[in-house]
């Protein structure tokens, strides 16, 4: 395939082997630049755009097959950020071209860019051919608490979620149980309510709060938004997988 042009990728970093990202063994791959500010975010330096490791497809791609023996059969590529559909113009290309090489590509995502109409819903779909898995992280059920969260609206990323759901895109849903934020009952439950509506949903992950990004905070000058909020315990998580698992 010939492209329109060559585009880089601003990388903001690289891990060659992850077990939970994806199906099988997976190389990492999270670029630079995210429009939402997650309170519990452990990676603000990933937000500016315009910074970071300049990186061709083609080079990540050599990077990656170095590491091919380690996929198996269902392991391939991870694409996260930041938010990495900030760089969909390089994302396409990188998966059009993974997908010429073989090799299977997972984008991970909040959504929070999709807009199911215009240029960018024209991008969006060609990129879902070249897809194979989308990890979609749901920040907060809740439209309020989700802008409290994030200061963004939840309504295009549900509406992605709805969009992928049509399509028979395999989705692995992604859900940070915080204290006091998401993991109360009330939205536990309109989580799975929603979830329920979906047909392509593989799995669904609760992944734990945790506190180990503080000192890049630190490092930033920046005031961590959710200090004195501590991890949850196991049985709130294991309470919140239960009600979420009644979604599959």
């Amino acid at each position: 395939m010939i492209f329109e042009r060559m585009h880089k990728g601003f990388v903001h970093s690289i891990e060659s082997f992850g077990s939970v990202d994806g199906p099988g063994i997976r190389f990492l791959i999270f670029l630079q630049g995210c429009p939402m500010r997650c309170q519990f975010c452990h990676n603000p330096d990933s937000w500016k755009t315009g910074v970071g490791e300049e990186w061709s497809a083609d080079d990540l791609l050599d990077k990656a097959e170095r590491f091919k023996s380690y996929w198996g059969d269902k392991g391939g590529i991870t694409v996260s950020g930041g938010e990495a559909l900030m760089q969909i113009d390089f994302l396409i290309e990188l998966f059009e071209k993974a997908h010429q090489r073989g090799i299977n590509t997972c984008l991970d995502t909040s959504a929070q860019p999709f807009r199911k109409e215009g240029a960018f819903f024209d991008k969006f779909e060609r990129l879902m051919t070249v897809t194979d898995t989308v990890l979609l992280d749901i920040k907060h059920i809740n439209d309020e608490e989700h802008r409290k969260l994030t200061r963004h609206s939840n309504v295009n990323i549900l509406d992605c979620a709805r969009y992928l759901s049509e399509i028979h895109k395999p989705v692995w849903i992604r859900h940070v149980l915080i204290p006091g934020i998401t993991d109360k009952d009330v939205y536990l439950y309109q989580l799975r309510d929603f979830l329920s509506t979906l047909s392509n949903i593989e799995r669904i992950d609760v992944l734990p709060y945790h506190t180990m990004g503080i000192y890049k905070y630190e490092k930033l000058g920046i005031a961590y938004p959710l200090e004195g909020i501590d991890p949850p315990t196991s049985d709130r998580i294991a309470h919140a997988e239960a009600i979420l698992q009644e979604a599959l």
